[in-house]
Parts: C-alpha cells; sequence; structure tokens
C-alpha cells in the first residue's frame, strides 16, 4: 500500500547562508573523493556520542546532490517521489504558470486527481513530465543546431 504524502507549507526549501559555503565546498570535495573510489573509506556520519556509522553509498549520493545545489546557493526541498503536490507546487517545480499547468492536467499530459476542488499531483508524474520535456527541448536545440551549421557551410 503506498502512502500518499502531501507536501505542506512548512515543508520550506532549505537554503545555505554565506559563513557555510565555505564548509559546503569542503564535503563536496571529500564526497566526490569518496564516489570516485580516491578513498579508501566511506563516508562516516559522527554521532551524538562519537560514534562512527558508515553512510551507504545511496544516502552519500543524496548528501552530495544536496551540498551540490546548497554550495552554489540554490534551496534545496526534499521530498519523496510518492508525495503529492499541489498545482502551485507543481507549476513551480516546473517553472510554468499555475493556468499553465492546469491546462497541461485537463489536456492529459500530466495524470492528477483531485480531492474535492482541489487538484493533486503526484511527484513522480511531475518529474516523468519534466524529463520528456527536457528532453524534447534538448532534441530541438540539437536540430535546430545541426540546421544552422548545414545552412552555414550552404554559404
Amino acid at each position: 500500500m503506498t502512502m500518499q504524502t502531501h507536501l505542506t507549507p512548512n515543508d520550506q526549501p532549505i537554503t545555505v547562508d554565506d559563513n557555510e559555503r565555505h564548509t559546503l565546498d569542503a564535503i563536496e570535495q571529500a564526497l566526490t573523493r569518496e564516489q570516485d573510489g580516491r578513498s579508501n573509506h566511506a563516508a562516516m556520519l559522527i554521532g551524538p556520542q562519537g560514534e562512527a556509522i558508515e553512510l551507504p553509498p545511496s544516502v552519500s549520493q543524496a548528501i552530495k546532490r544536496i551540498v551540490h545545489f546548497l554550495a552554489r546557493g540554490q534551496a534545496v526541498t526534499l521530498a519523496p517521489v510518492e508525495s503529492e503536490l499541489t498545482t502551485q507546487q507543481a507549476a513551480e517545480l516546473l517553472n510554468v504558470s499555475r493556468p499553465y499547468l492546469i491546462k497541461l492536467l485537463e489536456d492529459g499530459r500530466i495524470p492528477f486527481t483531485k480531492t474535492g476542488t482541489h487538484r493533486r499531483v503526484r511527484l513522480s508524474d511531475v518529474l516523468v513530465y519534466k524529463e520528456q520535456r527536457d528532453s524534447e527541448r534538448q532534441r530541438g536545440l540539437a536540430e535546430l543546431a545541426r540546421l544552422s551549421q548545414q545552412f552555414g557551410e550552404d554559404d
């Protein structure tokens, strides 16, 4: 059984202040060395009682991604893929207006459910749409570059 998780306004993005950036850079470098196999040791977490716990690769990868974005001044939000988003949250994730997102939903481009009058969108469905949209854009840009190069050669 899948548990539905709704993101709430309390799920504020995680941000970093300028004083933390140097430390984040050092953490990112250490995790990159560990992931690239240049270190003989896995990343470790030191608990409040001084106990050392080896981080599994999945946790190291998640931390590395979080640190990567935070070190560059970008806010980060964590959410399970099974989460349900409001239409406003989904629109913000796709960097589109809410009315445009509603059109995508009504056109069947992204699945949604209704709770009363409120639409809910699964995060996983939004991410699938985003990946498809980004792939289509990349193909279009590649074709445009090819045509531009071909046109330039014809001169």
